[in-house]
């Protein structure tokens, strides 16, 4: 099914899973998607794997919770959230040879938190790996140090699709 793509949201310079110069990381790109849902596209590498050739689950589990936690930013751009709570289940594994896609949405929200869920779909749909969390809404200067929204957080400058077939 194609889904409109509403914008790219922002990527961070060294964050495990968006962090453009992250040697390490997973350069995740985040789409803004009709429906409130936020999609995460990631191609993860050997340094991310458990046994050889499967995604690690702490991989797939940091995916999920940063997928979920930036969906809020659709609702409420500038609003951060802090992992205050994440349920993982497991069901497929994750191959490591094509690229990962998860999808995050709000389920509740109120002034101080907010709940999310997410799941990591493969290739044929079926769902590989799931999550639901709380988030704690905070201010960025009581999450970080100093200039964080000028050095550290920036415009994807990768192309954004007009849509993207799910």
């Amino acid at each position: 099914m194609k889904r409109k793509v509403g914008g790219a949201q922002n990527i961070s310079r060294m964050c495990l899973v968006c962090g453009a110069e992250n040697p390490a990381g997973l350069h995740g790109c985040f789409y803004e998607l009709e429906g409130g849902e936020l999609l995460g596209v990631f191609r993860p590498g050997e340094q991310h794997q458990s046994y050889p050739g499967r995604l690690h689950g702490g991989i797939s589990t940091a995916i999920l919770d940063e997928t979920i936690g930036r969906a809020i930013t659709i609702a409420h751009p500038g609003v951060w959230g802090v992992t205050a709570e994440l349920t993982v289940r497991f069901r497929k594994p994750l191959p490591l040879d094509r690229e990962i896609r998860a999808l995050g949405r709000i389920t509740r929200d109120t002034p101080r938190l907010f709940e999310g869920a997410g799941e990591i779909v493969l290739d044929d749909g079926v769902v590989a790996v799931e999550a639901r969390g709380r988030y704690m809404k905070m201010p960025l200067d009581a999450i970080t140090d100093g200039d964080f929204d000028q050095r550290d957080w920036f415009a994807d400058p990768r192309q954004a699709p007009g849509s993207i077939e799910l």
